[in-house]
């Protein structure tokens, strides 16, 4: 069985001189290709480095929503040329809407509706991190859709409601869900994730943090995507070969990622599923 891990975050420093063994184990695990996200670009140089050791791994460009106010005049240009300077870069984010914590809602659709323009104007992809902000992110998506806006992605980490999800799938979002769905507690995630569609589901870690079940509480890492794999097989009643299947599928038709062999990952020629 092969397995893509849509969202992870190798660069962050509890990973630092572990990536040859996080590899090992995520290629054991059937792992095979990867999408890191980014905070802000300035991790760029950090997440190519990464991916220049790892060939299955692609990425993405873009600010975190709790990171808006370090949005300058400069940003989107900055966004927007890194994106053109690696074939390697799939999507735009991760991006969105986060209000949590945070009071700056205003800075933040600014951002966010300046990073699905570039995304438009690359025809990439967008990561969208939406917490405590489903309605006003469905609001923003439909103004920019009905004024021409053309951009197509998915909604990370997800933890909405069903009628939140159905909203996101009416605007031809991807879903995608991480360890929460496997948490004891998370009964909307999980009817949210047995209504998604086949061709609309991803599953991700969001390392390192949100390990699922059996790993709760430890530091999350690639391998665990089989763990969230395995639990929506089970909650979809589905085998785990065909939901492997299917989210394989969707990731390289949403990201356009490039194909590998099971055998070698690090040979982009064909894949075997």
């Amino acid at each position: 069985m092969q397995f893509i891990d849509t969202h992870v975050h190798l660069n962050f420093k509890t990973f630092q001189d572990e990536l040859v063994s996080l590899s090992e184990r995520w290629r054991a695990s059937g792992v095979i290709a990867i999408v890191h996200s980014c905070v802000e670009p300035k991790e760029f140089e950090e997440i190519q480095a990464i991916a220049d050791q790892f060939p299955e791994i692609s990425f993405a460009v873009g600010l975190h929503p709790l990171d808006a106010e370090k949005w300058t005049a400069n940003t989107a240009d900055q966004i927007f040329n890194l994106a053109k300077s690696d074939g390697r870069v799939v999507a735009i984010g991760e991006m969105g809407l986060d209000f949590y914590k945070a009071d700056n809602q205003a800075l933040q659709e600014k951002v966010f509706l300046a990073q699905l323009k570039i995304a438009q104007q690359l025809d990439k992809p967008v990561i969208i991190h939406c917490r405590d902000a489903a309605a006003r992110m469905r609001q923003l998506l439909q103004q920019f859709l009905s004024n021409g806006g053309n951009v197509t992605g998915v909604m990370h980490c997800w933890s909405g409601t069903p009628e939140e999800t159905q909203w996101f799938l009416d605007l031809g979002f991807y879903i995608s869900f991480s360890g929460i769905v496997t948490f004891k507690n998370a009964i909307s995630i999980q009817e949210s994730a047995k209504m998604v569609p086949e061709d609309r589901i991803l599953i991700e870690t969001d390392c390192p943090f949100l390990a699922p079940v059996p790993k709760r509480g430890k530091r999350n890492e690639p391998a665990y995507v089989r763990y969230v794999a395995e639990f929506l097989a089970q909650l979809r009643e589905v085998n785990i070969e065909k939901l492997a299947h299917f989210t394989t599928e969707n990731a390289y038709r949403l990201f356009g990622l490039p194909l590998v062999t099971k055998s070698n990952p690090t040979n982009n020629s064909i894949m075997i599923i």
